[in-house]
């Protein structure tokens, strides 16, 4: 049943004055694989698709589907506040070759638990592929209920789900009423541990894209029964995903992936680059995980 286990990277996606930067994008993609990454989510929130055209949009699915050639799945960031809209992406994405969607919850609208249901609904029945559903309340203003997901579960393509809501005590309460028929991938860096020790399998990250291998591992410690592993290197990455969060997502990552020598360009507007005094944390933060500047 499931897309997959362990780190799955929201990767960023690289920006020129001319577009979308495909050669960075490549370097990041295989430095990910490199480094034990275990699935590639490209046009999730940390990709910027929301400042993206749908020829762009669909061009990065279909690069990522072709550079990485089956060797860990490709999941494409399809959400979006408007239903035929999110379908008709989904199908695409389908055809591109695309191995999951991850669907985040339609935004601004405000939408009900019968929305939200419905909503999925329709993607669910347009498609063959699975999916994952993307609570982030903190971004959407809507809140996938333990109950909602349940009833979620009970759609074939429904196979996972990505919570950022940060709330521990729900998250608990849909691995309770869930149990094996959904997924569960921690939303937020900072809590991998906790999400796995109530049953989920992985963690869709920013901090993979500068961190890959640990990331990996400290999922995989945990899954294999080394808690006392897994817990120590989410101590280790917890001060760095805490600078990578200093401003909205994806500001700093892009900025600390332009500091270790990646071309990761500019996030577009309405984001700005890093304000200076964050930049100097990050740069320390950066230097005491290991790295060395560019």
């Amino acid at each position: 049943m499931s897309i997959f286990k362990g780190s799955g990277v929201a990767i960023v996606t690289p920006f020129s004055d001319k577009g979308i930067n495909f050669d960075a994008f490549e370097r990041h993609i295989e430095f990910q694989i490199a480094n034990k990454t275990d699935a590639i989510i490209v046009c999730g929130t940390t990709g910027e698709p929301s400042t993206m055209t749908k020829d762009e949009k669909e061009a990065v699915i279909k690069f990522a589907v072709d550079k990485v050639n089956k060797r860990v799945p490709v999941i494409a960031g399809t959400g979006g506040n408007n239903t035929a809209e999110v379908v008709e992406a989904s199908k695409k994405a389908e055809a591109l070759g695309a191995d999951g969607l991850l669907v985040v919850t339609p935004y601004y609208n405000r939408a009900t638990q019968r929305g939200l249901i419905e909503h999925y609904k329709r993607i669910n029945d347009a498609v063959n592929i699975p999916i994952i559903v993307y609570n982030v309340p903190g971004r959407t203003t809507v809140n996938i209920t333990p109950e909602t997901l349940k009833e979620l579960s009970n759609l074939e393509n429904i196979k996972g789900m990505k919570e950022a809501s940060g709330n521990i005590v729900q998250i608990t309460e849909m691995a309770r009423l869930c149990g094996d028929k959904i997924d569960l991938y921690s939303g937020n860096d900072d809590h991998i541990v906790p999400v796995l020790s109530v049953g989920g399998i992985g963690v869709i990250s920013v901090v993979a894209n500068i961190a890959p291998r640990d990331t990996h591992d400290l999922v995989m410690k945990f899954l294999d029964g080394d808690i006392v592993g897994s817990r120590q290197l989410q101590f280790k990455l917890n001060p760095l995903v805490k600078a990578l969060f200093l401003e909205v997502n994806p500001i700093p990552v892009k900025t600390a992936l332009n500091l270790i020598g990646f071309d990761a360009g500019k996030p577009r507007l309405p984001l700005t680059p890093m304000a200076d005094n964050n930049l100097e944390i990050l740069k320390k933060r950066l230097t005491e995980y290991g790295f060395q500047l560019k």
